[in-house]
């Protein structure tokens, strides 16, 4: 009797277990602490009986800090399992590529359960990508990872640029990458727009990018409206139809395959573009090309009645 006194909870017999709940183990938390803990939260009936099971059946590896899905009735065995392989529950945060930096700290200062809050990091400095947190972790700390992973990117990827590429710096391939990640959702499409813009800048050709004007007026996010006239007119640093080159920072945080793309561009001709309708875009080599492919676009969106 005194065997199954132990041996029914920590196999689980004959019970029925409850709806998962979240337990945290705090860094550091003895056996004994998160044996209270557990009876506490109603996830076990007997904390004292625990321990004993633990020591006697489950070996002596410390639990480790995090927060699980545990459930009421589930046996001890499989909680003490779990606390000791640090089985947490996984919380992830994703980044979507070309968001700018505004949206980032946003993203993260409404995650509940981070404590402290973020300002706008640096634009470009963040890698877009599924992050693991943990509750209770700094809010800072999320943010620096995401940091580190853009700064491991590009220094995986630099070595790797080729001929093709105009880009100086790994700045300056942050800054065009987040252009071309702002022009396009087709993956098939950026090394192409990278190798259009590569080429302009090769000839000291402006660049002319719409994404270019709205970053200042919006600090990335979405304008809702088309472009006004004084608005290419405005010299904001950006501004990529008043004058050649680069603008002054990047306008985004790029993905991985657009930084790739303006290291390894197309091999084109091509000078211009302009959306296709359809959501991505036709490439030509002369203005006189462009026009032609302008007039079709401006015909198809008053067929539409967007004009």
């Amino acid at each position: 009797m005194a065997g199954l006194y132990l041996l029914a909870p920590w196999y689980g017999w004959g019970a029925s277990p409850a709806k998962p709940q979240a337990f945290s183990v705090a860094k550091g938390a003895s056996l004994n602490r998160v044996a209270r803990d557990l009876e506490a939260q109603g996830i076990i009936a007997d904390g004292g009986r625990f321990r004993l099971a633990a020591r006697l059946l489950g070996g002596d590896a410390a639990v480790q800090a995090g927060t699980y899905r545990l459930r009421p009735g589930q046996s001890w065995a499989s909680i003490l399992a779990a606390l000791q392989k640090g089985e947490v529950q996984r919380f992830t945060v994703t980044i979507p590529e070309g968001w700018p930096a505004v949206l980032v700290a946003e993203r993260l200062n409404a995650i509940p359960g981070l404590k402290g809050t973020v300002s706008a990091p640096p634009e470009g400095s963040v890698l877009p990508d599924t992050y693991e947190y943990q509750p209770g972790e700094p809010r800072a700390a999320v943010l620096k990872r995401m940091q580190a992973a853009m700064d491991k990117t590009l220094a995986d990827l630099w070595p790797k640029r080729t001929a093709r590429a105009v880009v100086k710096s790994r700045q300056q391939a942050v800054i065009l990458a987040s252009i071309v990640e702002k022009e396009t959702g087709k993956a098939e499409e950026r090394r192409t727009i990278a190798g259009v813009y590569s080429n302009r800048l090769r000839i000291a050709m402006k660049l002319d990018a719409d994404p270019t004007v709205i970053y200042p007026i919006t600090q990335g996010r979405p304008l809702g409206r088309r472009i006004r006239r004084s608005e290419l007119n405005r010299d904001t640093g950006y501004n990529t139809y008043l004058k050649p080159g680069l603008p002054k920072g990047p306008i985004a945080n790029p993905g991985r395959d657009s930084i790739m793309a303006v290291l390894d561009p197309a091999d084109t001709d091509a000078l211009y573009f302009v959306a296709d309708g359809s959501g991505g875009h036709v490439f030509a080599k002369t203005l006189a090309e462009q026009n032609a492919n302008v007039a079709r676009w401006f015909a198809l969106r008053r067929q539409r009645g967007e004009m």
